[in-house]
């Protein structure tokens, strides 16, 4: 592993992390908001606080704080294995991006026993789930993991 390569994807990691918290704790603690305040944006996106006491999508909502602990916890460490082993620069960026994400969201759910998600997007009567910048982040990383492992042309060294 190049430590170069290392170095360069702990930005996104941090960058992921310090954004989602920082937006968390100006809204919680600077702004006050504590759960069911809605600012319509836009016909289509409203800026909302809603608590996720689950995991992804609410998924495991009514689970003991601890499991859903344990299942970050283990979640994680994996992905940080899988950095640490990886040898390519996007996915370590992406890994790192994901893990940031995910650590943003594990503080919340130690912190207050739930997650803070705040946007919501909805057309037609349909309203996606709600959602955070740590989610974002995990969703972009994905979707570099995703370029890098199944969609990267045959023969690109982008990721060296």
């Amino acid at each position: 592993m190049k430590a170069n390569i290392a170095h360069k994807s702990l930005f996104a990691f941090f960058l992921a992390l310090l954004l989602d918290q920082v937006h968390k704790i100006y809204m919680l603690n600077i702004v006050g908001w504590t759960g069911g305040e809605i600012v319509t944006v836009t016909p289509f996106f409203d800026y909302v606080l809603a608590w996720n006491t689950g995991i992804s999508y609410g998924w495991l909502g009514d689970a003991s704080p601890y499991v859903l602990v344990g299942i970050m916890g283990i979640a994680m460490l994996g992905l940080a294995i899988w950095w640490v082993t990886a040898t390519t620069e996007l996915v370590k960026w992406g890994i790192a991006t994901v893990l940031g994400g995910a650590l943003g969201n594990l503080i919340d759910r130690i912190a207050y026993g739930a997650v803070a998600d705040f946007f919501s997007f909805h057309a037609f009567g349909y309203y996606w789930y709600i959602f955070n910048l740590a989610d974002v982040a995990i969703a972009l990383g994905l979707i570099i993991l995703l370029w890098d492992i199944v969609l990267k042309p045959q023969g690109d060294s982008s990721s060296k």
